[in-house]
């Protein structure tokens, strides 16, 4: 397989992702664009894994203001493997609406790192952010499926497309804001299948963590199916 893959690149060299430049090895990004992608590392809020920015030197586990006043909270914890901002913004949405699903795995790499407190915690099933029928018609496919499917190859962790659905269309959330948001999503997801989500640890996939509107309407939907747990894992997430 690696002979045939260098064969392949010989042909149909790898490119960054993100500027289309040509690689000697396939690591999806260029060292510039990786330079220019704002990755979310430590220090940062152990519980919903907001980055503290202007807090380099602290050690040790760390809880933001909004975790500790909101300990309601349906998420066990929640992580993102980069800012998005106008760095990172065109390499999502891409992925996302203009059929660079090859992408995916190169996604999902960053995702297995990004994910790693979430991993150690535990989780039993990965789940994507489902899409309405008629969305994933037209769009042909739904990138949080793809990035499930490639995290759980690198995971060894069962993947569960089916289960989770959207039963009622609504608005894109992008051409929401705040409050709407939260209407707009509200009990339009529902578990197909109980028994695949009852008493496991749930890893729940999207592309982008704006308000967490979303998240936690499927959370809720999953959590009232009886799983254990939800812990969420984005791309990107909106500062």
């Amino acid at each position: 397989m690696q002979i045939w893959q260098e064969i392949l690149n010989c042909f149909l060299p790898p490119r960054c992702r993100k500027c289309g430049k040509i690689l000697k090895e396939d690591t999806g990004l260029c060292k510039s664009c990786y330079s220019k992608i704002n990755f979310i590392t430590e220090p940062y809020c152990q519980k919903c894994g907001h980055p503290f920015e202007f807090l380099t030197d602290v050690k040790g586990q760390m809880i933001c203001g909004k975790c500790l006043k909101n300990n309601r909270s349906p998420f066990r914890l929640s992580r993102s493997a980069f800012i998005y901002d106008e760095e990172s913004k065109n390499l999502v949405l891409n992925f996302k609406f203009n059929d660079r699903t090859e992408n995916a795995k190169f996604f999902a790499k960053i995702l297995l790192v990004a994910g790693q407190d979430i991993f150690t915690a535990g989780v039993d099933l990965i789940v994507p952010v489902p899409l309405h029928y008629t969305r994933l018609l037209k769009r042909r496919y739904n990138q949080s499926a793809l990035l499930c499917s490639e995290l759980s190859k690198l995971s060894g962790i069962k993947c569960d497309n089916l289960s989770l659905v959207r039963h009622q269309k609504t608005r894109p959330q992008v051409e929401l804001s705040g409050i709407a948001r939260q209407r707009n999503v509200h009990n339009v997801f529902s578990v197909k299948d109980v028994s695949a989500i009852k008493n496991r640890r749930i890893l729940l996939i999207d592309d982008v963590l704006t308000t967490g509107a979303t998240l936690r309407e499927c959370t809720k939907a999953l959590k009232h199916s009886g799983a254990k747990s939800v812990d969420t894992l984005t791309l990107a997430r909106v500062i």
